[in-house]
């Protein structure tokens, strides 16, 4: 597999969506590296407005893209928000993968999400297991305008030359998480209802789905150390998974979380809610070939975590 080393120092970087969880990681740890951070708010660049990104690169013509910026969301979000879900995340990849080859950025990263993977695909997940069955229903529009994504890097790859590489990042945890009470993916959904319980002193907590699930979770700052790493290192048409190369039952989740927040009451679960896909492990493998490993422990991250979570809280 041919890596190419990649210099980023005295590099104007553009992070599209720093303001997300992944996209304020990827900025924190951009802070490291000698480069000129570009960054612009939702107020005054539209990434689904394909004329004011294309406007946008053409006056910043930024020379390396971490592409971030992605409506994202729980089981309740992807199920209900189908059309906002392939629509938005369709337009800002083919906006700004495009606009970077018009502008002649030197490389450009696109983050995917495991949900690409088909709902059965054998375990842990390989990067070659891509379209080789169907997909999770409940997100199928999210993965479908990721997945156009990831083809739309190789296949400028392939026909210009551009040195657009993809990733997929496993289930994110961290600072800067969306803690809406229907919205929110697990972890931040877990953090928010232990918290509220612990403070009113609610004896039973219910967790949706059965707990059988097994999910892999990695701490968004180990997410954006490993993008940078195959920033420098990578360069091929091929995906790249970035996990950690564990999981763990919801269940068993669910009582890391409780007691990272103090939460001592009774869990029960809820079958009647959603599990989503059975089973969701990457394989690392290849990112371990590049020589990245996964560093936070579940324990600490959620404690991380949490601590950020608690001024919002006020």
């Amino acid at each position: 597999m041919p890596s190419t080393p990649f210099e980023l120092k005295g590099k104007t970087v553009y992070v599209a969506g720093h303001r997300g969880m992944v996209g304020s990681a990827l900025v924190r740890r951009l802070a490291q590296e000698d480069v000129r951070l570009l960054t612009v708010g939702r107020n005054e660049l539209e990434l689904c407005n394909q004329a004011a990104v294309f406007d946008w690169f053409a006056k910043t013509r930024p020379q390396v893209i971490f592409l971030a910026a992605a409506k994202v969301g729980g089981i309740v979000a992807n199920s209900t928000l189908r059309a906002e879900f392939i629509y938005d995340n369709i337009a800002i990849a083919a906006n700004v993968i495009h606009a970077a080859h018009l502008n002649g950025a030197e490389k450009l990263m696109f983050l995917g999400s495991s949900c690409i993977y088909p709902k059965l695909a054998s375990q842990p997940l390989r990067e070659d297991s891509v379209l080789t069955g169907p997909l999770e229903p409940t997100n199928e529009p999210y993965a479908i305008a990721k997945i156009a994504g990831i083809k739309m890097a190789e296949a400028y790859r392939s026909q210009y030359g551009s040195d657009f590489i993809s990733v997929m990042p496993t289930n994110l945890y961290g600072p800067g998480d969306n803690y809406h009470p229907e919205y929110s993916h697990v972890v931040a959904a877990l953090i928010r209802r232990f918290h509220e319980a612990k403070l009113s002193g609610v004896p039973n907590v219910v967790v949706w789905g059965t707990g059988m699930p097994r999910r892999e979770f990695l701490y968004v700052d180990d997410m954006a150390d490993a993008c940078v790493h195959l920033m420098k290192t990578y360069s091929s048409p091929e995906l790249v998974n970035i996990g950690t190369g564990e999981d763990i039952t919801i269940a068993e989740f669910a009582r890391v979380v409780a007691a990272a927040v103090g939460y001592q009451g009774e869990i029960t679960f809820d079958g009647s809610r959603p599990d989503g896909t059975p089973r969701k492990l990457l394989d690392v493998s290849r990112l371990a070939r590049f020589g990245w490993r996964a560093r936070t422990s579940l324990e600490e991250g959620i404690r991380r975590t949490y601590k950020a979570y608690l001024p919002r809280d006020g």
